[in-house]
């Protein structure tokens, strides 16, 4: 077993070799927390949990740290945005949502869309506010060694001298004097255009909770700054893999990276970067309306469908969106989630149990899954490349399908049963089994076997009014299971039942 992954400070794919044999560290960028998640967000927290995921299925202990950027210039400009005038006195302004009630808020709609879509929760998720104090040491750290100054206009702010660190731009393999200028703080006290803050000075006009004391004065912290302290805290000075995505690489993780190394850590040994999302080929933007937002999408298709989606591509590679692209992600849910039922099913049925209930059962989540097969494995250990490990999976469904058409025999069930704890056990890997409320719990499967009790007892009544002939009642009773979100499906040796995939409909634009 060898895991490679693409490094993007090397631009190569390397074998991955974890600093501490057994343990995988990770830290990805997670949220500003400024508004609403949208769908690239999503689609990098899918990937780097597909990524943990794997790591941990792979035998490693994994530590998974994913901050939360909870003050920042935007979301004071955002909070400023809701003010309102007041009465007394006369100009002033009263605020209709503090930039922390705000930040608050919209981290909230980041946990429940993540958790939603089967994302797992970090080993930590600390926010920047809860790190000033690392912060701060960070800074005295790059002043001490001659890489940060502050500013000499008196501002209070603290820059990073790009030019006393002459690895500045390896990450992205840039020319300092190619870079454009750094647009974070006022250029009046840089000693570089490109040198980029540290440490914000207090400005009048601004919250003072959205400031706290420095040896420098009162302020906040640079955005790049906050990563660099949340970091290192956790996962200490050096650290198996850094990950986000594309557009994170300049100038924040460079950023990152550059004052991390410059303060004398060795920081990430991996960079990890997911790509972006386009619809029709065309950058999304809310300017021309082609935006789809995570929350849209889930209106349209269940969270399995829209994990499967964001989920399908190489990491790497461009994901785009087309109006029809929810209703073939759902297409290929249904063929697993069918063989899934007919599966369990078959197998519940040869075993003398319940077949309903053992169906249920089967489509649950798997704590301890049957190994996957080598093409699975392969692919996964091949930089991620998940769709290569999808083509095994269904390779697999239909390999099983084509067992269940075949009349039973003890060698048939053997080929049923083994293949459907494949599909089980990549389902699990990659979090398709998850999506919708995370994982399982004691009542979830008693949830689940409830229901297959209660759908058995109806098939064996349909069945019973069947073959007494009486259509009518074996028809309502039909009706009735399918007015419930239950598909039913007549075979030579019974029927089986499966839960009912959404409908999919899609308009124009994705708004």
């Amino acid at each position: 077993m060898t895991l490679r992954f693409y490094d993007s400070a090397t631009a190569e794919v390397r074998d991955f070799v974890p600093l501490v044999p057994g343990q995988a560290t990770v830290y990805y960028c997670g949220a500003t927390v400024q508004g609403s998640p949208h769908v690239g967000h999503v689609r990098s927290a899918i990937v780097f949990d597909q990524l943990t995921r794997w790591l941990a299925y792979r035998g490693y202990e994994t530590v998974v740290v994913r901050n939360v950027t909870d003050i920042d210039d935007k979301i004071l400009a955002k909070s400023a945005d809701s003010f309102e005038p007041g009465f007394v006195p006369e100009g002033t302004y009263l605020p209709r949502e503090q930039w922390f009630a705000l930040a608050y808020r919209y981290e909230q709609e980041f946990e429940t869309a993540y958790e939603t879509l089967g994302v797992q929760r970090p080993t930590y998720e600390p926010r920047a506010t809860g790190h000033i104090t690392e912060m701060h040491e960070l800074i005295a750290r790059l002043i001490e060694r001659g890489h940060a100054y502050p500013a000499e206009d008196g501002s209070g702010d603290v820059y990073f001298d790009v030019r006393s660190w002459p690895e500045y731009g390896s990450l992205t393999r840039q020319r300092i004097d190619d870079m454009q200028a750094a647009t974070d703080a006022d250029p009046r006290g840089k000693r570089d255009p490109r040198d980029f803050a540290l440490w914000k000075g207090y400005k009048e006009g601004e919250p003072e909770t959205a400031s706290w004391p420095s040896p420098w004065g009162r302020g906040r912290p640079g955005w790049h700054l906050e990563c660099s302290a949340m970091a290192t805290k956790y996962l200490g000075p050096r650290f198996d893999i850094h990950g986000g995505g594309l557009d994170l690489r300049f100038p924040h993780h460079e950023n990152e990276l550059a004052q991390s190394t410059a303060a004398g850590d060795g920081f990430a040994n991996f960079w990890m970067h997911n790509g972006m999302v386009t619809f029709e080929g065309e950058k999304m933007s809310k300017s021309i309306g082609n935006v789809v937002s995570p929350a849209e999408m889930l209106e349209l298709a269940s969270p399995r469908v829209v994990r499967y989606y964001l989920g399908q591509a190489h990491y790497r590679s461009v994901l785009d969106y087309r109006p029809t692209s929810l209703q073939e992600a759902a297409a290929a849910v249904e063929r697993i989630d069918g063989f899934i039922a007919k599966a369990g099913a078959k197998l519940g049925a040869a075993a003398g149990g319940s077949a309903a209930d053992d169906g249920a059962r089967s489509a649950s989540s798997v704590r301890v899954p049957d190994p996957v097969p080598a093409a699975f494995a392969a692919a996964m250990d091949d930089d991620l490349n998940i769709p290569q490990a999808l083509a095994a999976l269904h390779e697999a469904v239909r390999r099983g399908n084509t067992a269940l058409a075949e009349a039973a025999s003890p060698a048939t069930l053997a080929t049923v049963r083994a293949t459907l704890g494949e599909v089980l056990a990549m389902t699990a890997v990659l979090g398709l089994d998850a999506a919708g409320g995370g994982s399982t719990t004691a009542e979830d499967d008693a949830a689940d076997r409830a229901l297959g009790v209660l759908v058995a007892a109806q098939l064996e009544a349909r069945a019973e009014a069947r073959a007494a002939r009486d259509w009518a009642a074996a028809d309502a009773i039909r009706d009735r299971l399918t007015a419930a979100g239950i598909t039913v499906e007549d075979h030579a040796d019974g029927a089986t039942w499966s839960l009912a995939q959404p409908q999919i409909t899609t308009t124009g634009t994705g708004a």
